[in-house]
């Protein structure tokens, strides 16, 4: 069965404050209402989170936009993410609490379940058995629905599906124009130049083979091709993404947001900004992956790649 096509997700990393405990930021409901409302008018109907988000604040002021808007939490999903600590007294990676840590974040959002629960980070102390008990007690309780991970290879999906009943259902990635080495990893296969790609390679291709959808953390590359100031090296592909932009009556956003969501992988962009009128920029990204032609996907990488293919 054919994947669903690619869709946008709205990152919420950015709500709540600075990134230090305490109490929510003076506005910083406010400001998380506005970027909400401008992610739901380009349809955006899943919003991601993570526990460590501003220590926590980002789920805190997305609560409090749940209790002023009635009815939208039935309209949206939520994921949520575990497995990182912030306080210096504790390991950075942990998976071995994860259900005192959901139970935190529903506290905080102020909800009964999240849809999907992403862990985090790979731990080297992970044991399995102990993270499948974890989850399905989460399951059977009704506070999760779905499981996913982030930032890890195929063979460590595929290490943690082994002991694990509920299927593992997305892979959150840094995933770019700019970061831009899952596709080299494919391309550079028995070529010298690949020996020094760090992406593991094989992990598209598992997720696509065993159902886990990718999701692109940092998919518009801090606003290197979209505004923000860039590096010499970035001005080539800076140049083409305004040229199509411009040729095709769109953002820029919509453009690289757009080269993602044309890979067959149907890659689903996480976006970052807080900034309402730049989100709104994104929602054209859809048609533009629909609409953007090979010749102009391979140019948009090969600028950005700034050398030749093999």
């Amino acid at each position: 069965m054919p994947s669903p096509p690619s869709s946008l997700i709205y990152g919420c990393m950015g709500l709540g404050g600075d990134w230090t405990p305490g109490a929510v930021a003076p506005g910083a409901i406010d400001q998380a209402a506005a970027a909400v409302e401008a992610a739901l008018s380009i349809g955006i109907a899943v919003f991601d989170h993570a526990d460590i988000y501003r220590h926590g604040k980002a789920e805190a002021v997305f609560g409090e936009v749940l209790k002023r808007s009635p009815g939208l939490r039935e309209r949206i999903q939520i994921q949520t993410k575990c497995g990182i600590r912030l306080d210096p007294e504790h390991a950075p990676y942990d998976l071995s609490t994860i259900v005192a840590r959901v139970d935190d974040s529903l506290a905080r959002l102020g909800v009964d379940y999240v849809d999907t629960l992403l862990l985090h980070r790979p731990d080297p102390l992970l044991e399995p058995a102990e993270v499948a008990r974890a989850v399905a007690e989460l399951h059977a309780d009704g506070k999760i629905r779905a499981l996913g991970v982030s930032n890890m290879s195929g063979q460590q999906i595929a290490f943690l599906q082994r002991e694990i009943d509920l299927p593992i259902v997305t892979n959150q990635l840094e995933l770019s124009l700019h970061r831009h080495d899952w596709v080299d990893s494919t391309v550079l296969v028995n070529h010298p130049e690949g020996a020094d790609n760090t992406f593991p390679h094989g992990t598209l291709e598992y997720c696509a083979s065993n159902g886990v959808r990718l999701q692109a953390w940092g998919a518009l590359a801090q606003g290197r091709y979209s505004g923000a100031t860039h590096a010499a090296s970035q001005e080539a592909a800076s140049a083409v993404v305004a040229a199509l932009a411009e040729k095709k009556n769109t953002s820029r956003e919509a453009i690289v947001l757009g080269w993602l969501m044309r890979h067959p992988a149907h890659i689903d962009p996480v976006l970052g900004s807080s900034d309402p009128a730049r989100i709104r920029a994104c929602g054209d990204a859809a048609a533009q992956a629909a609409l953007m032609t090979r010749d102009e996907w391979f140019a948009l990488y090969l600028a950005a790649r700034g050398r030749p293919l093999p």
